[in-house]
Protein backbone atom coordinates (compact mmCIF):
# COMPACT_ATOMS: atom_id res chain seq x y z
CA UNK A 1 0.00 0.00 0.00
CA UNK A 2 2.75 2.36 -0.72
CA UNK A 3 2.33 3.91 2.88
CA UNK A 4 6.52 3.75 3.33
CA UNK A 5 7.14 2.23 6.53
CA UNK A 6 8.40 4.50 9.73
CA UNK A 7 10.91 3.49 12.99
CA UNK A 8 8.90 5.83 14.75
CA UNK A 9 6.22 9.02 14.85
CA UNK A 10 9.13 11.71 15.40
CA UNK A 11 11.30 10.18 13.21
CA UNK A 12 8.81 11.17 10.79
CA UNK A 13 8.09 14.46 12.35
CA UNK A 14 11.66 15.21 12.28
CA UNK A 15 11.74 14.48 8.62
CA UNK A 16 8.68 16.62 7.68
CA UNK A 17 10.05 19.71 9.85
CA UNK A 18 13.51 20.06 8.12
CA UNK A 19 12.27 19.50 5.02
CA UNK A 20 8.92 21.50 4.81
CA UNK A 21 10.81 23.59 7.16
CA UNK A 22 13.41 24.47 4.73
CA UNK A 23 11.50 24.91 2.09
CA UNK A 24 9.05 27.74 3.27
CA UNK A 25 12.42 29.66 4.81
CA UNK A 26 13.57 29.53 1.11
CA UNK A 27 9.98 30.93 0.26
CA UNK A 28 9.95 33.80 2.12
CA UNK A 29 11.51 37.07 0.99
CA UNK A 30 13.86 39.19 3.29
CA UNK A 31 12.02 41.79 4.64
CA UNK A 32 9.86 39.23 6.61
CA UNK A 33 12.32 37.85 8.48
CA UNK A 34 12.00 37.97 11.86
CA UNK A 35 15.88 37.45 13.10
CA UNK A 36 17.91 40.28 14.46
CA UNK A 37 19.32 42.39 11.57
CA UNK A 38 23.14 41.12 11.67
CA UNK A 39 26.04 43.54 10.63
CA UNK A 40 27.44 41.12 8.67
CA UNK A 41 25.63 41.28 5.17
CA UNK A 42 26.86 37.90 3.86
CA UNK A 43 24.71 36.64 6.87
CA UNK A 44 21.31 36.86 5.15
CA UNK A 45 17.99 34.94 5.66
CA UNK A 46 19.05 33.52 2.30
CA UNK A 47 21.66 32.14 3.30
CA UNK A 48 20.35 30.55 6.91
CA UNK A 49 20.52 27.00 7.42
CA UNK A 50 19.16 24.52 9.84
CA UNK A 51 20.76 23.77 13.12
CA UNK A 52 18.39 22.35 15.22
CA UNK A 53 14.52 21.54 15.39
CA UNK A 54 12.00 21.54 18.29
CA UNK A 55 11.32 18.04 19.80
CA UNK A 56 7.82 17.86 19.06
CA UNK A 57 5.09 15.62 20.08
CA UNK A 58 3.64 12.70 18.73
CA UNK A 59 2.19 13.87 14.67
CA UNK A 60 -1.42 12.97 15.72
CA UNK A 61 -1.18 14.71 19.14
CA UNK A 62 0.06 17.91 17.25
CA UNK A 63 -2.46 17.75 14.88
CA UNK A 64 -5.01 17.76 17.23
CA UNK A 65 -3.79 20.71 19.79
CA UNK A 66 -2.90 22.64 17.04
CA UNK A 67 -4.84 26.23 17.58
CA UNK A 68 -8.45 26.35 15.80
CA UNK A 69 -7.74 29.21 13.64
CA UNK A 70 -8.96 27.62 10.28
CA UNK A 71 -5.60 26.66 9.16
CA UNK A 72 -4.63 24.27 11.30
CA UNK A 73 -5.49 20.43 11.09
CA UNK A 74 -7.44 20.00 13.43
CA UNK A 75 -9.74 22.83 12.63
CA UNK A 76 -9.87 21.22 8.80
CA UNK A 77 -10.97 18.09 11.40
CA UNK A 78 -14.06 19.79 12.97
CA UNK A 79 -15.45 21.50 9.63
CA UNK A 80 -16.29 18.33 8.04
CA UNK A 81 -15.88 15.07 9.85
CA UNK A 82 -16.79 12.95 7.37
CA UNK A 83 -13.87 14.28 4.74
CA UNK A 84 -11.95 17.02 5.51
CA UNK A 85 -8.44 17.99 6.25
CA UNK A 86 -4.95 16.31 6.21
CA UNK A 87 -2.42 18.99 6.15
CA UNK A 88 0.80 20.25 7.02
CA UNK A 89 0.57 23.40 9.38
CA UNK A 90 -0.02 21.61 12.24
CA UNK A 91 3.94 20.73 11.95
CA UNK A 92 4.46 23.56 9.91
CA UNK A 93 3.29 26.22 12.27
CA UNK A 94 5.81 25.71 14.81
CA UNK A 95 8.99 27.06 16.24
CA UNK A 96 12.09 25.98 14.90
CA UNK A 97 15.87 27.27 15.46
CA UNK A 98 17.69 28.76 12.47
CA UNK A 99 21.30 30.37 12.72
CA UNK A 100 22.32 32.94 9.74
CA UNK A 101 26.15 31.98 8.88
CA UNK A 102 28.34 32.92 11.64
CA UNK A 103 25.61 34.43 13.09
CA UNK A 104 23.55 33.51 16.73
CA UNK A 105 21.20 30.83 16.91
CA UNK A 106 17.60 32.08 16.91
CA UNK A 107 13.83 31.58 16.59
CA UNK A 108 11.96 31.30 13.26
CA UNK A 109 7.99 31.02 13.23
CA UNK A 110 6.78 30.72 9.85
CA UNK A 111 2.79 30.20 8.42
CA UNK A 112 3.47 28.39 5.22
CA UNK A 113 3.33 30.26 2.01
CA UNK A 114 0.63 27.96 1.03
CA UNK A 115 -0.68 24.48 1.90
CA UNK A 116 -0.88 21.30 0.02
CA UNK A 117 -3.19 18.63 1.10
CA UNK A 118 -5.75 16.41 0.74
CA UNK A 119 -9.09 16.77 1.97
CA UNK A 120 -10.72 13.88 1.44
CA UNK A 121 -10.63 10.65 3.01
CA UNK A 122 -7.93 7.83 1.91
CA UNK A 123 -9.87 4.72 2.75
CA UNK A 124 -6.94 1.95 3.40
CA UNK A 125 -8.95 -0.48 4.87
CA UNK A 126 -13.09 -2.24 5.05
CA UNK A 127 -15.25 -4.52 7.24
CA UNK A 128 -18.55 -5.00 6.15
CA UNK A 129 -21.02 -5.94 9.27
CA UNK A 130 -24.34 -7.56 7.74
CA UNK A 131 -25.80 -8.28 10.96
CA UNK A 132 -25.80 -4.82 11.75
CA UNK A 133 -26.36 -3.36 8.07
CA UNK A 134 -23.35 -1.33 8.64
CA UNK A 135 -19.67 -0.55 6.30
CA UNK A 136 -16.56 0.32 8.43
CA UNK A 137 -13.78 2.28 6.86
CA UNK A 138 -10.85 3.16 7.82
CA UNK A 139 -9.61 6.43 7.04
CA UNK A 140 -5.74 6.83 7.20
CA UNK A 141 -5.95 10.50 5.69
CA UNK A 142 -8.26 11.93 9.44
CA UNK A 143 -6.71 9.20 11.23
CA UNK A 144 -10.43 8.17 12.24
CA UNK A 145 -12.95 5.28 11.54
CA UNK A 146 -16.35 6.64 9.37
CA UNK A 147 -19.22 3.80 9.36
CA UNK A 148 -21.83 3.67 7.04
CA UNK A 149 -25.36 2.28 6.12
CA UNK A 150 -24.37 -0.89 4.09
CA UNK A 151 -27.50 0.05 1.81
CA UNK A 152 -25.47 3.72 1.41
CA UNK A 153 -25.26 4.41 -2.97
CA UNK A 154 -24.02 7.93 -2.99
CA UNK A 155 -26.05 9.68 -5.85
CA UNK A 156 -23.99 11.77 -8.70
CA UNK A 157 -25.22 14.94 -7.09
CA UNK A 158 -24.22 14.68 -3.91
CA UNK A 159 -20.97 15.99 -2.89
CA UNK A 160 -20.11 12.87 -0.42
CA UNK A 161 -21.63 10.56 1.75
CA UNK A 162 -22.84 11.36 5.61
CA UNK A 163 -21.83 8.37 8.05
CA UNK A 164 -23.59 7.14 10.55
CA UNK A 165 -20.74 8.14 13.53
CA UNK A 166 -17.02 9.14 13.46
CA UNK A 167 -14.43 7.59 15.49
CA UNK A 168 -12.22 10.48 15.90
CA UNK A 169 -9.89 12.21 18.30
CA UNK A 170 -7.25 11.78 20.77
CA UNK A 171 -8.60 9.61 22.63
CA UNK A 172 -9.07 7.17 20.02
CA UNK A 173 -5.22 6.65 19.63
CA UNK A 174 -5.96 6.67 15.55
CA UNK A 175 -2.93 7.65 13.83
CA UNK A 176 -2.11 5.27 10.64
CA UNK A 177 -4.52 2.18 11.16
CA UNK A 178 -5.22 -0.53 8.82
CA UNK A 179 -6.61 -4.14 8.92
CA UNK A 180 -10.03 -4.07 9.59
CA UNK A 181 -12.18 -6.99 11.38
CA UNK A 182 -15.23 -7.11 13.47
CA UNK A 183 -16.53 -9.90 15.89
CA UNK A 184 -19.83 -11.12 16.08
CA UNK A 185 -20.29 -8.73 18.76
CA UNK A 186 -20.07 -5.57 16.20
CA UNK A 187 -16.77 -4.91 18.28
CA UNK A 188 -14.73 -3.26 15.65
CA UNK A 189 -10.32 -4.20 15.49
CA UNK A 190 -8.28 -1.89 13.87
CA UNK A 191 -4.74 -2.83 12.85
CA UNK A 192 -1.78 -0.06 14.04
CA UNK A 193 0.14 0.01 11.20
CA UNK A 194 3.21 2.54 10.86
CA UNK A 195 3.14 4.06 14.35
CA UNK A 196 1.01 2.68 17.52
CA UNK A 197 2.61 -0.35 16.93
CA UNK A 198 -1.23 -1.97 18.50
CA UNK A 199 -4.13 -3.50 17.75
CA UNK A 200 -6.65 -1.34 18.57
CA UNK A 201 -10.72 -2.58 19.81
CA UNK A 202 -13.83 -0.68 20.02
CA UNK A 203 -17.26 -0.96 20.54
CA UNK A 204 -19.10 -1.50 18.24
CA UNK A 205 -21.36 1.59 19.13
CA UNK A 206 -18.33 3.59 19.81
CA UNK A 207 -18.78 7.17 18.20
CA UNK A 208 -16.17 10.57 18.56
CA UNK A 209 -14.01 11.00 20.56
CA UNK A 210 -13.59 7.76 22.57
CA UNK A 211 -10.73 5.75 23.84
CA UNK A 212 -10.43 1.84 22.70
CA UNK A 213 -12.05 -0.32 25.08
CA UNK A 214 -8.32 -2.47 24.62
CA UNK A 215 -5.23 -1.69 23.03
CA UNK A 216 -2.23 -4.81 22.53
CA UNK A 217 0.86 -4.06 22.04
CA UNK A 218 2.54 -5.73 19.07
CA UNK A 219 5.57 -5.38 16.92
CA UNK A 220 6.16 -2.96 14.85
CA UNK A 221 4.79 -3.00 11.22
CA UNK A 222 1.35 -4.65 11.46
CA UNK A 223 -0.81 -4.62 8.66
CA UNK A 224 -4.13 -6.67 8.57
CA UNK A 225 -5.97 -8.99 11.26
CA UNK A 226 -7.89 -11.57 10.57
CA UNK A 227 -10.40 -13.53 13.35
CA UNK A 228 -11.07 -17.33 14.57
CA UNK A 229 -14.17 -16.54 17.06
CA UNK A 230 -14.41 -20.00 17.63
CA UNK A 231 -11.18 -20.46 19.30
CA UNK A 232 -11.09 -16.79 20.17
CA UNK A 233 -8.29 -15.74 18.67
CA UNK A 234 -6.50 -12.92 16.49
CA UNK A 235 -3.71 -13.59 13.61
CA UNK A 236 -1.72 -10.11 12.75
CA UNK A 237 0.50 -9.63 10.07
CA UNK A 238 3.92 -8.17 10.50
CA UNK A 239 6.04 -6.76 7.56
CA UNK A 240 9.21 -7.17 8.43
CA UNK A 241 10.50 -9.04 10.36
CA UNK A 242 8.02 -11.15 8.47
CA UNK A 243 5.87 -13.12 10.64
CA UNK A 244 1.98 -13.96 11.63
CA UNK A 245 1.71 -13.15 15.26
CA UNK A 246 -1.18 -15.13 16.87
CA UNK A 247 -2.95 -13.57 20.12
CA UNK A 248 -6.42 -14.36 22.02
CA UNK A 249 -8.91 -12.34 21.12
CA UNK A 250 -9.51 -10.41 24.49
CA UNK A 251 -5.43 -9.84 24.80
CA UNK A 252 -4.47 -6.54 26.11
CA UNK A 253 -2.10 -4.57 26.83
CA UNK A 254 1.56 -6.86 26.57
CA UNK A 255 -0.30 -10.00 26.99
CA UNK A 256 2.32 -12.49 24.84
CA UNK A 257 1.04 -14.31 21.63
CA UNK A 258 -0.46 -17.67 21.71
CA UNK A 259 2.01 -18.89 18.73
CA UNK A 260 4.41 -17.44 15.84
CA UNK A 261 4.70 -18.06 12.71
CA UNK A 262 7.83 -16.98 11.34
CA UNK A 263 11.17 -18.33 9.52
CA UNK A 264 12.85 -19.10 6.09
CA UNK A 265 10.44 -21.91 5.85
CA UNK A 266 7.43 -19.77 5.98
CA UNK A 267 8.56 -18.59 2.36
CA UNK A 268 6.91 -14.83 3.90
CA UNK A 269 8.61 -11.85 2.34
CA UNK A 270 6.97 -8.85 3.65
CA UNK A 271 3.70 -10.01 5.11
CA UNK A 272 0.71 -8.30 4.19
CA UNK A 273 -2.87 -9.27 3.77
CA UNK A 274 -4.22 -12.55 5.87
CA UNK A 275 -7.51 -14.62 5.67
CA UNK A 276 -8.44 -17.80 8.17
CA UNK A 277 -10.75 -20.31 6.50
CA UNK A 278 -12.50 -21.89 10.22
CA UNK A 279 -14.16 -24.32 8.36
CA UNK A 280 -11.11 -26.20 6.30
CA UNK A 281 -8.70 -24.87 9.27
CA UNK A 282 -6.31 -22.86 6.60
CA UNK A 283 -4.59 -20.15 6.63
CA UNK A 284 -3.48 -17.47 3.74
CA UNK A 285 -0.62 -15.21 4.09
CA UNK A 286 -0.03 -12.44 1.34
CA UNK A 287 4.16 -11.56 0.30
CA UNK A 288 4.84 -8.66 -1.24
CA UNK A 289 8.06 -10.11 -2.25
CA UNK A 290 10.55 -7.92 -0.26
CA UNK A 291 13.89 -10.07 2.20
CA UNK A 292 16.65 -9.02 3.42
CA UNK A 293 18.86 -9.20 7.22
CA UNK A 294 18.45 -5.33 7.83
CA UNK A 295 21.83 -5.07 9.70
CA UNK A 296 24.03 -6.70 7.05
CA UNK A 297 24.17 -4.63 3.68
CA UNK A 298 23.93 -6.01 0.03
CA UNK A 299 21.83 -8.61 1.68
CA UNK A 300 18.60 -7.31 -0.48
CA UNK A 301 16.51 -9.74 -2.88
CA UNK A 302 13.24 -9.86 -4.22
CA UNK A 303 10.57 -12.66 -4.65
CA UNK A 304 7.77 -12.58 -7.15
CA UNK A 305 4.66 -12.03 -4.74
CA UNK A 306 2.91 -14.90 -3.59
CA UNK A 307 -0.08 -15.95 -1.45
CA UNK A 308 1.21 -18.98 1.20
CA UNK A 309 -1.05 -21.48 2.69
CA UNK A 310 -0.98 -23.26 6.45
CA UNK A 311 -2.89 -25.18 8.64
CA UNK A 312 -4.74 -22.79 10.96
CA UNK A 313 -2.61 -24.00 14.07
CA UNK A 314 0.59 -23.66 12.32
CA UNK A 315 3.34 -22.03 14.60
CA UNK A 316 7.09 -21.73 14.00
CA UNK A 317 9.04 -21.94 10.79
CA UNK A 318 6.51 -23.87 8.87
CA UNK A 319 6.42 -24.51 5.06
CA UNK A 320 3.05 -23.90 3.32
CA UNK A 321 1.16 -27.20 2.10
CA UNK A 322 0.55 -24.61 -1.01
CA UNK A 323 1.83 -21.37 -2.79
CA UNK A 324 -0.02 -19.44 -5.27
CA UNK A 325 2.34 -17.15 -7.02
CA UNK A 326 3.46 -16.75 -10.86
CA UNK A 327 2.65 -13.92 -13.56
CA UNK A 328 -0.39 -16.03 -14.51
CA UNK A 329 -1.84 -15.04 -10.83
CA UNK A 330 -1.53 -10.80 -11.43
CA UNK A 331 -0.78 -10.60 -8.30
CA UNK A 332 0.53 -6.71 -7.78
CA UNK A 333 1.20 -5.21 -4.08
CA UNK A 334 -1.99 -6.91 -3.13
CA UNK A 335 -3.70 -5.56 0.14
CA UNK A 336 -5.92 -6.97 2.12
CA UNK A 337 -7.68 -10.68 1.73
CA UNK A 338 -11.20 -11.81 2.80
CA UNK A 339 -12.16 -15.85 2.91
CA UNK A 340 -16.19 -16.44 1.38
CA UNK A 341 -16.82 -19.09 3.85
CA UNK A 342 -19.02 -21.21 1.98
CA UNK A 343 -16.82 -21.95 -0.93
CA UNK A 344 -13.50 -21.42 0.86
CA UNK A 345 -12.59 -19.06 -1.89
CA UNK A 346 -10.21 -16.28 -1.16
CA UNK A 347 -11.05 -12.69 -2.57
CA UNK A 348 -7.74 -10.01 -3.00
CA UNK A 349 -7.33 -6.52 -3.11
CA UNK A 350 -5.12 -6.31 -5.71
CA UNK A 351 -3.83 -2.74 -5.01
CA UNK A 352 -1.57 -1.91 -7.81
CA UNK A 353 -3.17 -3.78 -10.51
CA UNK A 354 -6.32 -1.73 -9.40
CA UNK A 355 -8.83 -5.31 -9.68
CA UNK A 356 -10.20 -7.67 -7.26
CA UNK A 357 -9.32 -11.18 -7.70
CA UNK A 358 -11.02 -14.57 -6.69
CA UNK A 359 -9.10 -17.43 -6.13
CA UNK A 360 -10.38 -21.29 -5.33
CA UNK A 361 -9.19 -21.99 -2.04
CA UNK A 362 -7.56 -24.90 -3.10
CA UNK A 363 -5.36 -22.89 -5.84
CA UNK A 364 -1.91 -23.95 -6.52
CA UNK A 365 1.33 -22.80 -8.23
CA UNK A 366 1.41 -20.20 -11.23
CA UNK A 367 -2.48 -20.51 -11.42
CA UNK A 368 -5.01 -17.55 -13.09
CA UNK A 369 -7.96 -16.05 -10.59
CA UNK A 370 -10.99 -17.42 -11.50
CA UNK A 371 -12.44 -13.62 -11.06
CA UNK A 372 -11.33 -10.66 -11.89
CA UNK A 373 -12.73 -7.76 -11.25
CA UNK A 374 -11.23 -4.82 -13.29
CA UNK A 375 -11.87 -2.11 -15.95
CA UNK A 376 -13.30 1.64 -16.38
CA UNK A 377 -16.61 0.83 -15.23
CA UNK A 378 -15.81 -0.78 -12.06
CA UNK A 379 -14.42 2.69 -10.49
CA UNK A 380 -11.61 0.44 -8.83
CA UNK A 381 -8.14 2.84 -7.80
CA UNK A 382 -6.25 1.09 -5.93
CA UNK A 383 -8.41 -1.29 -4.30
CA UNK A 384 -6.51 -1.46 -0.51
CA UNK A 385 -8.82 -4.21 0.95
CA UNK A 386 -11.78 -6.10 0.43
CA UNK A 387 -14.74 -7.86 2.66
CA UNK A 388 -16.74 -10.42 1.88
CA UNK A 389 -20.16 -10.41 3.23
CA UNK A 390 -21.23 -14.12 2.53
CA UNK A 391 -25.17 -13.17 4.17
CA UNK A 392 -26.28 -10.33 1.23
CA UNK A 393 -24.21 -12.46 -1.56
CA UNK A 394 -21.28 -9.59 -1.87
CA UNK A 395 -17.70 -8.27 -2.09
CA UNK A 396 -16.92 -4.78 -0.28
CA UNK A 397 -14.01 -3.38 -1.53
CA UNK A 398 -11.92 0.18 0.12
CA UNK A 399 -10.77 1.99 -2.73
CA UNK A 400 -7.29 4.35 -1.74
CA UNK A 401 -7.76 6.36 -4.82
CA UNK A 402 -11.31 7.90 -4.83
CA UNK A 403 -12.00 8.03 -1.26
CA UNK A 404 -14.73 5.41 -1.97
CA UNK A 405 -15.75 1.78 -0.89
CA UNK A 406 -18.24 -0.41 -3.36
CA UNK A 407 -19.95 -3.49 -3.46
CA UNK A 408 -20.35 -6.18 -6.53
CA UNK A 409 -21.61 -9.73 -6.75
CA UNK A 410 -19.76 -12.47 -5.12
CA UNK A 411 -19.70 -13.49 -9.13
CA UNK A 412 -19.11 -10.39 -10.28
CA UNK A 413 -16.48 -10.70 -13.14
CA UNK A 414 -14.97 -8.53 -15.78
CA UNK A 415 -15.31 -4.70 -16.33
CA UNK A 416 -18.35 -4.49 -14.39
CA UNK A 417 -20.30 -1.61 -12.21
CA UNK A 418 -20.55 -2.06 -8.75
CA UNK A 419 -24.02 -2.53 -7.24
CA UNK A 420 -23.69 0.02 -4.72
CA UNK A 421 -20.95 2.72 -4.22
CA UNK A 422 -20.38 5.09 -0.90
CA UNK A 423 -18.52 8.17 -1.92
CA UNK A 424 -16.95 10.68 0.38
CA UNK A 425 -15.72 12.86 -2.32
CA UNK A 426 -17.25 14.95 -5.36
CA UNK A 427 -17.86 11.85 -8.67
CA UNK A 428 -14.78 11.66 -10.52
CA UNK A 429 -12.22 12.89 -7.94
CA UNK A 430 -8.67 11.33 -8.07
CA UNK A 431 -6.81 11.63 -4.58
CA UNK A 432 -3.69 12.72 -4.13
CA UNK A 433 -3.34 9.30 -2.02
CA UNK A 434 -1.00 11.66 0.34
CA UNK A 435 -0.17 8.62 3.05
CA UNK A 436 2.86 9.71 5.23
CA UNK A 437 5.02 12.52 3.30
CA UNK A 438 8.28 12.41 4.60
CA UNK A 439 10.43 15.02 2.06
CA UNK A 440 9.78 16.98 -0.60
CA UNK A 441 11.32 17.93 -3.74
CA UNK A 442 10.64 20.56 -6.32
CA UNK A 443 11.28 19.89 -10.32
CA UNK A 444 11.87 23.60 -11.62
CA UNK A 445 11.70 22.24 -15.15
CA UNK A 446 8.15 20.40 -14.93
CA UNK A 447 7.13 22.73 -12.32
CA UNK A 448 6.05 19.88 -9.96
CA UNK A 449 6.95 18.89 -6.48
CA UNK A 450 7.73 15.77 -5.76
CA UNK A 451 6.24 13.56 -2.26
CA UNK A 452 7.41 10.51 -1.60
CA UNK A 453 4.78 8.19 0.73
Amino acid sequence: MRLERNTGRRAAIAVLVIAFGVLSLSLIERPESPVAPDSNPANSMGSARLVSVQELPSYADTCLEAPNDGASAIAALQEQASGSGFSLYAVLNQTVHAAQNGGATSEVTRMPVRTIKDSYPIYSSIAVDPERDEVVLQDTNHFSIKVFNRLENTPQNIEAATPKRVILGSKTLNEYNNGLSIDKNGDIYSVAMDTADSVFVFDAEANGDVAPKRRLKTPHRNFQSALDEEKGEIFVTIQYPPKVMVYRMNANGTDAPLRIIEGPKTEIFDAHGIAIDVKRKLMFVGSWGNDSTYTVAGTGTWHPPSITVYPLDAKGDVAPIRKIQGDRTQLNWMGGFSIEPVSGDLYVGNDVNSSILRFKGTDNGNVAPIQVIKGDKTGLNHPASVSVDAKNKEVWVSNMGNSTASAFSLTANGNVAPIRTIRSAPAGRVSLKFGKPQAVAYDSKREEYLVPN
